[in-house]
């Protein structure tokens, strides 16, 4: 049995959950106009509750760390995380404080604009990490994104380091990152707006591939740079390698960079080079736009489209 089949989790996701309140509109509204969208549907959310319902539901053994508000969006995301199989000890809900709330337009073409309200989120802290120890120190791979506070962030990371797991990080939404948590990400996972933050602006005049090994050469071990339906470009120290995506007829963008993180995190959990585990990804986040929403839209394996040819 490999090293990382004998963890107790494949994947463990320190994170947001968010409640999703999410309006349809024909267009964006331009500052001081107002325009009308659909009805408002509400959806469980949050990067680091979408990446572990992704995960669960292509059968990885999930655990998630983070906070939620003794509200009744509290009550829907810890419900939505537990339908899949989602583990969650640590999962504290925060008296006195509201859940994380995203508030998201999609226009006609499918691509979507956010804002999020931290709420609880903002408490996740270095204290639940200690208590989160165990379950942090078991994972093969632990996964991390930016909607709740650094120090949580970096704690964590320091507990997956110490014990051998795999830290990978989703630069969203961009933020600093110490020279040396940036140094333990493999892979550091992040958008062309996200690798131009990390880069100081703009692409200077770089494409996908030289980005890639422009942030390779900026600290972390390896980098995974996500191109939306043209799939993501990857780069390991040794050279960069483009991985094409399935073709797919968006519906709604909303997680799809979530589903494509999950993917590579379980994929790399269970032994798979970044490579492969990249070209896996890409057939979960083209499933996972066919469909609005963000978890309601995510695939179970029998679901993903077939491997494009490259």
């Amino acid at each position: 049995m490999t090293e990382e089949r004998s963890r107790s989790r494949e994947v463990v996701v320190v994170g947001s959950v968010n409640a999703d309140l999410v309006i349809g509109v024909d267009r964006r509204p331009a500052p001081g106009e107002t325009v009308l969208g659909s009805d408002l549907a509400t959806h469980p959310g949050g990067k680091g509750a979408n990446q572990a319902v992704a995960a669960a539901r292509l059968g990885g053994r999930v655990g998630i760390v983070g906070r939620v508000g003794d509200d009744g969006h509290g009550e829907l995301l810890r419900g939505a995380l537990a339908a899949d199989g989602v583990d969650l000890a640590h999962l504290t809900v925060t008296e006195g404080a509201p859940s994380g709330v995203a508030l998201i337009t999609v226009g006609p073409d499918g691509d979507n604009s956010i804002i999020v309200s931290p709420g609880a989120n903002a408490r996740l802290g270095p204290a639940d990490v200690d208590a989160a120890r165990d379950m942090i120190a078991g994972a093969a791979v632990v996964s991390f994104q930016l909607e709740v506070p650094m120090p949580a962030v970096e704690a964590a990371a320091r507990v997956a380091a110490e014990a051998g797991g795999r830290v990978v990080l989703n630069l969203s939404p961009p933020a600093p990152v110490p020279d040396w948590l940036l140094a333990l990400c493999d892979p550091l996972v992040v958008n062309e707006h996200e690798a131009a933050y990390l880069l100081g602006g703009g692409d200077g005049g770089r494409g996908p591939a030289e980005t890639a090994e422009a942030l390779v050469r900026s600290g972390p071990r390896s980098v995974v740079v996500t191109l939306g339906p043209e799939g993501a470009v990857i780069a390991d120290g040794e050279g960069t390698a483009a991985v094409p995506s399935p073709k797919s007829d968006a519906v709604d963008t909303t997680g799809a960079g979530d589903a494509f993180t999950a993917a590579l995190c379980l994929r790399l959990a269970r032994g798979d080079a970044l490579r492969d585990a990249a070209r896996y990804a890409t057939r979960v986040g083209a499933a996972s736009v066919r469909r609005r929403g963000a978890q309601s839209s995510y695939p179970t394996p029998d679901e993903l489209p077939g491997p494009p040819a490259e």
